[in-house]
């Protein structure tokens, strides 16, 4: 079922280029990403196809957005336009990653939509996180197919991305685990990991040290 927002509509009334999209993404689209609206964000989107993706981005965020794109199809350059930039080659490639770090240092999103393939997925994020802005996103979709054996998925198999993501949901609380897990970069630089159908969304943010309290209708606060 479709919503109302900006997205939704675009996608409806779209009459650019090829834009192929399940329903539900754009709510979660919209949860995690309409903050940073024209506010001149970074993106970089694994997976450019018939290019309608990349023009949605650069009219959702607005003025002075940099919407980069990045498919393994040189016939894909063909839809590099004003404020949109495409690299050709294979999301995996350290180089063309580092070619592409190295021209625009940090994004404030992140999503791959790419090969969907196991490796690729890991191999982009292994690449890719830490270039993540701190404050910015990063977003996996089309899931699913971590459960499929033609792009090395299976359920609990182990290597898939959603396997990872479990692991992770452990990292994000290491400070908990009496030792038991390193606190890491991940752990200190990661807010939050939502889980939906098919999608996963990483939120970054700088995390200090954790503080309870306790208060009482007297106004008396016990703090830890």
């Amino acid at each position: 079922m479709l919503g109302d927002g900006f997205l939704h509509r675009y996608f409806l009334n779209n009459g650019g280029k090829r834009l192929h999209k399940w329903f539900h993404y754009f709510d979660i689209y919209e949860r995690h990403f309409e903050r940073f609206r024209n506010r001149a964000p970074t993106i970089l989107e694994i997976g450019v196809s018939g290019g309608g993706s990349l023009q949605m981005w650069k009219a959702y965020f607005g003025h002075g957005a940099r919407v980069i794109g990045i498919d393994i199809d040189p016939i894909c350059k063909a839809h590099d336009e004003v404020g949109i930039e495409i690299f050709t080659g294979s999301q995996d490639d350290p180089a063309l990653i580092n070619q592409i770090i190295d021209r625009y240092d940090a994004f404030d999103i992140i999503i791959d939509d790419g090969s969907h393939i196991m490796r690729h997925v890991m191999k982009s994020f292994e690449l890719l996180y830490d270039k993540v802005d701190p404050h910015g996103v990063y977003l996996v979709e089309d899931l699913h197919t971590a459960y499929w054996d033609e792009y090395e998925g299976g359920l609990k198999r182990a290597g898939t991305f959603m396997e990872f993501v479990k692991d992770k949901l452990d990292e994000i609380n290491a400070a908990h685990a009496r030792g038991a897990i390193p606190v890491s970069t991940f752990t200190r630089s990661t807010a939050c990991i939502a889980v939906y159908d098919s999608v996963v969304v990483f939120e970054k943010r700088p995390q200090g040290t954790r503080q309870t309290s306790i208060t009482t209708g007297m106004g008396y606060a016990e703090q830890e």
